[in-house]
């Protein structure tokens, strides 16, 4: 495939207009992942609340203020310790805290310190909400408070469960099916399970309509990543991979955009589910990819494929699927000659990845790190909600931040090399969660900036640990290695949300835990080979030398790797690593 692949995208371009139409048509949709993915943090927001009451107000008293409702007292509200009292026209004295009421016995004078006799109730009358901000959130509509606040914390980590679910099935899916009508399937599902989130009576059908649109819309990211890497040439490949991650971060500005011109969480969800309805409307016309149509022996219509890249790119001699096939049977014929491990392929387990002290380290340190990359970069977008400030801007900022260190990914990757990019920023971003902690609370402006600073860090990291994954693997488990890296990402995105949940325990305990990770996994990947101008390996044996005679292997490689290894890694790669958001 290297080397057919390679000599279509030598005679028809690699990276023409046909294929810049493709790709942008196709990474649009990947907004509307980033869209959903990060939903949850404007929709299940908890508002200031109190308990509620039956009768009418008359006073409302909150420290030495009082109003004459309790919406006026919203704005003096501080703390979840704090208690409002009101006295009601029947002459009743109430205290009501967040998840109890109290009577007081004595109802003489209206105070806020009463050191009398109360008579404790539970908030059976519902709850009171502040809507200064959010006129309604899916908190306020089914009151997930109290003794239900469990139901909410589980809406994200739910999401990402159905996240994890959704690559492994949508992924086998694509191979059998094809690529094209999985994306037309999963795009129409992200608009049509989007506006039916909008419409659910209650938490439970919520949290499963949810779970559905998780499925679609990282199967959708799954599939476009291979989409886009079988029309695109290895010149443009690395790049155009990569930024498929920037319209993600993209999605991810769209909500804090939306989540300020709408609060209501029903009509925020409708405006984030219709964002991307023109490719709905579109995606029908984009084509199969011209090698799974070869993959399965569909000469012909691979054939028009080829045909219409080659009109669209002005190329008058299009390459002929005759001339591919002819290069695949000459590959398959002489890597049955040339690799006797090729027919046990299918025996490696997981237990491979741990054949001896080399590769076993090297497999909890690439696994560590693939779950530190995701742990970050969810706590450090979750949580910049909670930061201070303006939280609709924190949001659209830590989104922002990400487009440009793709490209210092892509860069230092190819100059500085896979390990030696990835170890400073690791620490980098360890360091930044240590300043973090030192920096003082009402300076909201810097600890923006120092979050901002830490998902760069984290981003470029996660951006490139699936190609120096493939890089540091036999081809006899690369795929193995690789598959079993994305799944500790999605444990990790699963594990992220109750990670930011522990800032109830203490505020920067979600920054410690991923400093802790990040600095660990830096140390770690201090003990893995470098990867950069070296072939790929074909046994354990050359893998685990790689890793023991670093200098050796170095002056007996050449420079660069060869164009059809070099195919080989970023199309097995790329294809792994839409799993990774």
């Amino acid at each position: 495939m290297a080397l057919s692949s390679e000599r279509l995208f030598d005679s028809l371009g690699h990276f023409g207009r046909f294929q810049a139409y493709v790709y942008f048509a196709s990474v649009f949709q990947a907004m509307s992942c980033g869209i959903h993915y990060l939903a949850s943090v404007f929709m299940a927001v908890t508002p200031n609340f109190v308990c509620g009451f039956s009768g009418n107000v008359s006073s409302v008293l909150l420290h030495n203020s009082s109003a004459s409702s309790i919406e006026d007292i919203w704005t003096l509200w501080t703390s979840t310790e704090n208690y409002i009292v009101v006295q009601l026209e029947n002459g009743e004295i109430w205290e009501l805290d967040q998840c109890s009421r109290s009577k007081r016995e004595v109802s003489l004078d209206l105070a806020y310190e009463y050191k009398g006799n109360k008579s404790v109730f539970p908030c059976s009358d519902g709850f009171l909400y502040d809507d200064t901000k959010w006129k309604s959130t899916v908190v306020t509509q089914w009151d997930l408070v109290c003794d239900r606040e469990w139901l909410a914390k589980l809406i994200q980590p739910t999401f990402m469960l159905g996240v994890l679910i959704g690559a492994v099935i949508f992924g086998d899916i694509a191979d059998r099916l094809g690529r094209q009508r999985v994306i037309w399937f999963t795009s129409a599902g992200q608009f049509v399970f989007g506006i039916a989130v909008a419409f659910t009576f209650d938490y439970y059908s919520f949290v499963i309509v949810r779970f559905l649109l998780a499925m679609v819309s990282s199967g959708y990211l799954v599939v476009a990543f291979v989409y886009v890497t079988e029309f695109v040439g290895i010149k443009a490949r690395t790049w155009a991979s990569m930024h498929v991650h920037a319209f993600f971060a993209m999605g991810i500005m769209i909500v804090a955009l939306v989540g300020f011109l709408v609060r209501t969480w029903w009509v925020y969800q409708i405006f984030l589910s219709i964002a991307t309805l023109p490719f709905v409307l579109c995606c029908w016309m984009l084509p199969e990819t011209p090698f799974w149509l070869l993959s399965e022996e569909r000469y012909e219509d691979a054939q028009k494929v080829i045909d219409t890249m080659a009109r669209w790119n002005k190329v008058s001699t299009p390459c002929k699927v005759s001339e591919l096939c002819s290069v695949q049977q000459d590959d398959l014929a002489s890597g049955r000659k040339g690799d006797d491990d090729t027919s046990s392929t299918k025996k490696h387990n997981i237990l491979d990845l741990f054949c001896n002290w080399q590769i076993a380290r090297r497999t909890i340190t690439v696994w560590l790190i693939w779950f530190t990359g995701s742990l970050g970069y969810y706590v450090f977008s979750l949580s910049s909600v909670s930061l201070g400030g303006n939280e609709y801007l924190n949001l659209f900022l830590i989104g922002a931040v990400e487009l440009p260190c793709y490209i210092i990914a892509c860069v230092a990757m190819d100059k500085l090399g896979r390990r030696n990019t990835l170890i400073p920023f690791l620490i980098l971003s360890a360091l930044i969660c240590v300043l973090i902690m030192f920096i003082p609370q009402d300076f909201n402006i810097l600890i923006i900036l120092a979050n901002m600073a830490g998902k760069f860090s984290i981003g470029v990291a996660f951006g490139l640990i699936y190609l120096y994954t493939a890089e540091l693997y036999p081809t006899i488990v690369r795929s193995l290695a690789v598959g079993s890296g994305s799944m500790m990402c999605r444990v990790g995105s699963v594990v992220a949300p109750f990670c930011v949940y522990l800032r109830s325990v203490w505020i920067f305990m979600p920054l410690l835990l991923v400093g802790i990770m990040a600095l660990l996994s830096g140390i770690l990947t201090i003990m893995l080979p470098e990867t950069l101008g070296k072939p790929l390996t074909n046994t354990l044996v050359e893998a685990t030398e790689m890793g023991r005679n670093k200098k050796s292997c170095a002056e007996k490689t050449p420079p660069a790797h060869s164009g059809a290894a070099l195919e080989k890694i970023e199309m097995f790669g790329q294809e792994r690593v839409s799993t990774d958001k």
